[in-house]
C-alpha cells in the first residue's frame, strides 16, 4: 500500500494548501508520493524538500517585488510570475530551496501540465529539481492568457489544471492507493464554464486545442469532483477542502489576506491531524 497527497491548484488559494502541508511537517506526518497540479505543485514540492514555512515566506516577501509577480512582470516578459525570477533565481539565490532534502526524500513527486498541442495532461515524475524541473514545475503552473507557453524539449506546455485538474485516477493507476486530497474549493463547488472564453478564443488562437480543453474544463473537473466523492465514500480516499469559499483571489497577495488563506490551512490541518494519521496507518 502507497500513500498519497494529491494537491490541487487554483494560485493563492494554495496558501491554505501550504498551511495544511505545514502543519502535516510539523507533526512528522510523511507520504510516500505527492502530486500537484499547477499551485499543487510550486507549493507542494516544499513538503519534499520539508521546509515548514517557505510557501508564506517567501510570497510574502516578494509581494512588492516586480520580478516576482504582477503586471509589470506580464508585460515585460510575457509572465504574470516572473518566469527567471521567481522559479530560477529566488529558490537559488534569495529563499533557497532545499534542493539536497528535496533528492534525498524517498518520497515520490509528480506534477501535471498540459500539451498545448493536444491539450491532454501530461504527467512527470521529479527526482530531483535542477533547472529542468524547475521548468517542469513552471509549466505546471503557467496560466494561459498571462503566461507564455514553457517549452521544454519538443513539448510546449501550460498549466496542468487545463488538461487534469485534481489528478487523483493518475496517482491511483501509479499504485498509491490510500490519498488525502486537498482541494481549493468548498464542499459542493461546482465548475462553471469560464466568463473569459472570448479572450482565450482572441489570445490562443495559435492553441486551439487549449481553446477547446478550457470550453470543457469545468466539466472535466466536475467529473472529478464526482469521482472523489465515490471514493471517499469507498474509504479510498480522504478529502480536505476549506470551510467556505477562500476569500482570495487567484493572484492576489494582498498580506491579511494571504496569511488569513494560510492560517485556515493551518486550522483544517490540527483538525483533521488524527483522522489523516489514522486514514493513512490503516
Amino acid at each position: 500500500m502507497k500513500t498519497g497527497l494529491v494537491l490541487e491548484g487554483g494560485g493563492m488559494r494554495g496558501l491554505f494548501t501550504a498551511g495544511i502541508l505545514d502543519v502535516l511537517m510539523e507533526n512528522n506526518v510523511t507520504f510516500d508520493g505527492v502530486v500537484g497540479v499547477s499551485a499543487g505543485a510550486t507549493f507542494g514540492c516544499n513538503f519534499i524538500s520539508h521546509q515548514i514555512g517557505r510557501v508564506l515566506r517567501y510570497n510574502m516577501s516578494q509581494r512588492k517585488n516586480p520580478k516576482f509577480m504582477g503586471i509589470r512582470s506580464l508585460i515585460k516578459t510575457g509572465d504574470y510570475v516572473g518566469g527567471e525570477f521567481s522559479y530560477h533565481i529566488l529558490p537559488t539565490k534569495i529563499d533557497v530551496f532545499d534542493f539536497e532534502t528535496f533528492e534525498k526524500n524517498p518520497a515520490e513527486f509528480h506534477i501535471v501540465a498540459t500539451n498545448v498541442r493536444t491539450g491532454e495532461a501530461v504527467y512527470r515524475r521529479l527526482d530531483k529539481i535542477d533547472y529542468t524541473g524547475m521548468e517542469w514545475i513552471r509549466a505546471s503552473a503557467s496560466m494561459p492568457i498571462i503566461s507564455r507557453p514553457v517549452v521544454i524539449g519538443d513539448l510546449t506546455l501550460l498549466d496542468g489544471g487545463i488538461a487534469d485538474s485534481i489528478p487523483l485516477k493518475y496517482f491511483e493507476n501509479e499504485g498509491f492507493t490510500k490519498n488525502i486530497v486537498i482541494l481549493t474549493q468548498p464542499k459542493g463547488f461546482k465548475k462553471k464554464l469560464t466568463k473569459l472564453m472570448p479572450v482565450f478564443k482572441a489570445t490562443m488562437r495559435k492553441y486551439p486545442a487549449i481553446i477547446e480543453g478550457m470550453s470543457k474544463r469545468h466539466l472535466m473537473y466536475n467529473q472529478e469532483l464526482e469521482y472523489i466523492t465515490q471514493q471517499q465514500e469507498e474509504g479510498k480516499c480522504m478529502v480536505i477542502c476549506p470551510s467556505d469559499t477562500l476569500p482570495i483571489g487567484r493572484t492576489e497577495q494582498t498580506p491579511k489576506k494571504m496569511q488569513f488563506v494560510y492560517d485556515m490551512g493551518r486550522k483544517a490541518g490540527e483538525e483533521n491531524l488524527e483522522t489523516i494519521r489514522n486514514f493513512i496507518a490503516k
